[in-house]
């Protein structure tokens, strides 16, 4: 058995899983020399899923990393999503440019493995180890320390869970907990899920056959079924092959008019089609001693309101905050700013989660979907106002970094994990410039 340490493990954070949360996590700690190193179970990252929505929530920190251009070009902007149904009858439309007017920045669609790429770039590659399953974690000492499959035991100071949603490290912390009789009743509950889902990404497609793509509103469409139950209970390629055989003829409202999910189908790599469960969860349990959990690990929101990879990278941006801002590496230091951490994300996780569940209810075939159709046609424009503007106000950034200037007419609701990390930022600057 190897061992893997630092120096000073007090000072080392261990995050483990490669997505877009914990590199997230670990590109803001590299910018205020906060040592860390990523662990990735798989052999390599191969980013599966649909494209991402992340927009003006998130662009103040791609700018303080100096990666909103590069994200900008990569992306494709949208201003409103407008539902369909499969005869071809058109639902209203949902008002996103609004949400451009608040933030100052507008919403994006990015392929998920252009943006996991652009964070990758930012991290070091001796500093993310691959082929690294957790198999233990263990705490004394004020270090925390793991072994991973391969024989290694790694120490640090802070042991981070962003390995998703059935996170290795979640489970781990969750046995020495229940066996403590410390863990809730329902964090001892499996993920809960209702639907499966294909989801995939075409290769680039050509604007002339696909002149929606010129549509300057930049509209996010979906096509809904009329009462067409698949059912498929297997998993693996073969499984994603069936469901892609049993909705190949279904109808999509692009080039011609007359194209079908298998035209799509035919457009998409097979290796990058996959078939994936539709969870929702928030945990109870987000921290205990010197592990703390974040993005999926401890809340799956349903992608429905694209904010899982926002809520994901806000968690990363909180967290990084308050490790910078540690008084001491003390475990009581510790426990209490992963106290403060879960106490300002739980609020927006929640908001974002019951968002998420109403915009799913859009997708509801029976008489909820039918009730949340009514409701969008006949919605107040004031009530959309309101739902959006505390959609867009939760805009944390990394407060050992450049401020950026507020662009929208509304301001960003206050981050305490931000404003505690600016109080150190600017006591030691002033100190630096005393010297």
């Amino acid at each position: 058995m190897s061992t893997a340490t630092t120096t000073d493990p007090q000072h080392h954070i261990l995050i483990v899983g490669a997505g877009l949360g914990g590199l997230m996590l670990g590109a803001s700690l590299e910018r205020c020399n906060i040592p860390y190193t990523i662990f990735e179970r798989a052999s390599t990252v191969k980013p599966l899923g649909s494209a991402l929505s992340v927009g003006g929530q998130i662009m103040p920190v791609f700018e303080q990393l100096g990666l909103y251009e590069k994200y900008v070009d990569m992306a494709k902007p949208f201003t409103m999503s407008t539902d369909i149904r499969e005869s071809g009858e058109s639902l209203p439309a949902l008002d996103l440019k609004v949400a451009e007017d608040m933030c100052g920045y507008s919403g994006y669609i990015v392929a998920r493995p252009l943006l996991y790429d652009l964070l990758l770039s930012q991290i070091p590659k001796h500093k993310i180890l691959f082929n690294k399953r957790v198999l233990t974690i263990s705490e004394k000492e004020e270090k925390v320390t793991i072994q991973t499959s391969d024989n290694f035991i790694y120490e640090g100071g802070i042991l981070v869970g962003a390995d998703g949603a059935y996170s290795a490290v979640r489970q781990r912390l969750y046995d020495v907990l229940k066996k403590e009789g410390k863990l809730p009743k329902s964090d001892q509950e499996d993920l809960p899920f209702n639907c499966t889902c294909l989801v995939g990404q075409t290769e680039p497609l050509d604007v002339d056959k696909f002149p929606q793509l010129k549509d300057p509103k930049h509209p996010f469409i979906n096509t809904l079924g009329d009462n067409k139950p698949f059912t498929n209970s297997e998993w693996g390629p073969h499984a994603a092959q069936t469901m892609c055989d049993q909705t190949r003829d279904f109808p999509i409202p692009f080039g011609n008019g007359k194209l079908t999910l298998g035209d799509m189908y035919d457009m998409t790599p097979k290796d990058q089609i996959s078939k994936v469960m539709l969870e929702e969860k928030i945990f109870k349990t987000w921290y205990h001693g010197r592990t703390v959990l974040l993005g999926d690990a401890c809340h799956k929101l349903h992608p429905s309101g694209g904010q899982g990879a926002i809520t994901a990278m806000h968690d990363a941006i909180a967290l990084a905050n308050l490790i910078y801002a540690l008084p001491t590496n003390t475990s009581k230091d510790i426990e209490h700013a992963f106290e403060e951490y879960k106490a300002e994300r739980l609020p927006p996780v929640i908001e974002a989660a019951k968002g998420s569940q109403l915009l799913s209810l859009l997708l509801n075939r029976g008489f909820l979907g039918t009730l949340a159709l009514l409701f969008l046609k006949y919605m107040p424009r004031w009530l959309w106002l309101k739902f959006v503007e505390g959609i867009v106000a939760n805009r944390p950034t990394l407060g050992f970094l450049s401020e950026v200037e507020n662009k929208g007419s509304k301001p960003a609701s206050v981050s305490p994990s931000t404003e505690k990390a600016r109080k150190v930022y600017n006591k030691s600057v002033s100190a630096a410039a005393a010297v």
